[in-house]
């Protein structure tokens, strides 16, 4: 067996993590324990929430990327049918079917770690909870909705109808793509609470996963809740900005413990999350738990966007039952609060949770003739050829597809992502003020999807350093232990709650009034925010950075490099949300066969959530 873990390890199939939790958890005669052990760690480091017994069969162990391998390590095992595994696992002390304490769980032919399998099963049990939703006033409400969503009865208005489920049920999870409106549903539906409460004291508050995502919901609610007319009184009851979810948990550094959770709840009437398919398994599950009853939460996002970092794709497993339409009771009642003709409803066998669903369909910044905008579609769809066809007619003005095959197409990468900063770092020279450099800094972004080699950003952070100071547009310091100077900009990497500055929040170098090095940040209200180097927490320079962490961003013009070969980390949802992160151009570094890979390879994050969602009937 030592043999085959080695193997295994040089292949980096497992990382030497599951090995030793492997040989931990099961004695060395254990063979087919120590297996599936090290097979499930691998599993959750990979985001998996839990490893299907099915996936231990010879031809779908490793993926099936190893046949070889994966029959012989079979064979090692015992050759075990699905019945022998169950057998095999209940047998061992190690685990159990959840009735007691164990590492490990199995439940429903599935093996989890044993807190993963408490956190599924606590979403699941919240979101299948069947609330009753009884209005005093419906009159009142629909007047209220119709104020802020003043439409015609008749084709649906699916901010409108959000916002009826919004108001009118206690758990509400609102999915739309870029530019359907998402922020600004959520300033009325809360504008709509509060007339609704009638002076009445209301505990908001806002969150996001990340601090850069809660900056922006901050701005661009704070924006959206200027024009919807309501009086000082009223707007005293928002809060001047979101929080990070670990903020708003309390997380205690250095440690899981968490200031608010069940036996503390958070003392909140309404909770908005946005960003919410950056939301793992276990801060859902954290976070349901540190709700009061009495609490409202709505949860924004786009489900087809990149699962979170860590375990799990909550929002799109849950998301799973929007297709499904409402029950016939929440059907009806939509309907009177909204005066919209709704499809028709499920034939009552949906899960309770697809009465607090709500999907926004049309797109107000994409329309049928935006490039960008039938890309993403296309992507979204799977369609490889539908994308290429799009990318290769050159007839959209707001798409740019330059292949990249060999060195002079690298070249031209550059060039293009010199010509990006060149603004930005043009009012750098002339002296402009911080303010204004970083608004232009944010007009262009270069995304790529690794972190090493030269289409990560490693690689690309240099050499487009190498090629902006040719170009004569940064003046690095020739000591290369010094890494700074004007205009680069930087990523902070640790979170520095005392700074307040979190992990993903960009700032640029700046002289101050006195020639000193600064890094300057946005504050929420736009303002410029100077910290010294001497205080920055650990930080990378980001002229290029991951898709991952240009989550919860926008820029006017959003450039994609692709590595030109063909690797896991590159899915259709990676594809999406990059697209996505472009207001009005795109400019694509690619090629064709690893963007048909790309839109041929859903991110799948196994887990057994829909089917605990689907077996919550009622609704």
């Amino acid at each position: 067996m030592n043999s085959l873990f080695e193997q295994v390890r040089q292949l980096r199939l497992w990382r030497p993590l599951d090995i030793q939790f492997a040989r931990m958890l099961a004695a060395p005669d254990e063979i087919a324990l120590m297996l599936a052990c090290a097979c499930l760690s691998a599993d959750a480091g990979a985001g998996h929430v839990c490893l299907p017994l099915m996936r231990l069969s010879p031809d779908r162990l490793f993926d099936g990327r190893y046949p070889e391998l994966a029959r012989r390590a079979w064979r090692l095992a015992g050759e075990p049918s699905l019945e022998d595994w169950r057998r095999i696992l209940l047998d061992s002390a190690a685990v159990s079917d959840g009735s007691r304490p164990t590492p490990l769980v199995l439940d429903n032919q599935r093996l989890y770690l044993q807190r993963m399998w408490q956190n599924e099963c606590r979403v699941a049990d919240f979101f299948n909870a069947i609330r009753p939703v009884v209005l005093e006033d419906e009159a009142a409400v629909g007047q209220v909705l119709q104020r802020f969503f003043p439409t015609a009865e008749g084709v649906p208005d699916w901010q409108k109808v959000a916002a009826a489920v919004a108001v009118s049920h206690p758990v509400c999870l609102i999915s739309g793509g870029p530019g359907t409106g998402k922020t600004t549903t959520v300033a009325k539906i809360l504008a709509s609470l509060v007339v609704l409460g009638e002076g009445r004291r209301m505990r908001i508050q806002l969150a996001a996963p990340t601090g850069k995502a809660a900056a922006r919901l901050s701005e661009s609610l704070g924006d959206a809740l200027e024009t919807l007319g309501l009086d000082q009184e009223q707007k005293r009851l928002f809060p001047p900005e979101a929080v990070t979810l670990h903020r708003l948990l309390g997380a205690q550094p250095n440690s899981q413990r968490l200031r608010y959770h069940r036996g503390n709840p958070l003392h909140v009437d309404v909770l908005v999350v946005d960003e919410a398919s950056m939301v793992d398994l276990p801060m859902m599950a954290n976070l349901i738990a540190a709700l009061p009853a009495q609490a409202k939460v709505i949860f924004l996002g786009d489900r087809c966007q990149l699962a979170s970092v860590e375990a799990g794709a909550v929002l799109g497993d849950i998301c799973y039952f929007a297709e499904n339409g409402y029950s016939a009771a929440r059907n009806e009642q939509l309907a009177r609060l909204t005066g919209c003709v709704l499809p028709p409803c499920n034939d009552g066998t949906g899960p309770a949770t697809g009465d607090s669903l709500c999907l926004l369909r049309k797109s107000y910044r994409f329309d049928d003739r935006s490039g960008i905008g039938r890309l993403a579609n296309a992507v979204n769809a799977g369609d490889a050829a539908g994308s290429l066809a799009l990318l290769h007619g050159g007839q959209d003005a707001d798409v740019r597809y330059a292949p990249v095959r060999d060195g002079d197409d690298y070249r031209r990468l550059l060039t293009g992502v010199v010509e990006g900063y060149r603004d930005y770092l043009s009012r750098v020279k002339a002296g402009e003020s911080p303010e204004i450099i970083l608004k232009a800094f944010n007009q262009f972004r270069l995304l790529c999807a690794l972190r090493e080699g030269p289409f990560g950003i490693t690689g690309l952070n240099s050499r487009i350093e190498q090629a902006l100071a040719l170009a004569g547009l940064i003046h690095p310091p020739a000591d290369s232990l010094a890494k700074g100077y004007a205009g680069r900009p930087v990523m902070i990497v640790r979170n520095a709650p005392s700074l307040g500055l979190y992990n993903g929040d960009i700032g640029i170098m700046l002289t101050d009034e006195s020639s000193e090095l600064r890094v300057y940040f946005s504050l929420p209200d736009g303002r410029p925010k100077p910290v010294p180097l001497s205080r920055l927490p650990e930080h990378e320079t980001a002229f290029a950075m991951t898709v991952h962490k240009s989550q919860g961003s926008e820029f006017d013009h959003t450039a994609l490099a692709l590595p030109n070969q063909l690797l896991p980390v590159l899915t259709r949802e990676l594809l999406y949300t990059a697209i996505t992160r472009a207001r009005r151009c795109l400019s694509l570094y690619a090629n064709d066969d690893v963007l048909s890979y790309a839109i041929a390879t859903p991110t799948l994050r196994r887990s057994g959530l829909i089917d605990r969602l689907r077996k919550g009937m009622g609704g």
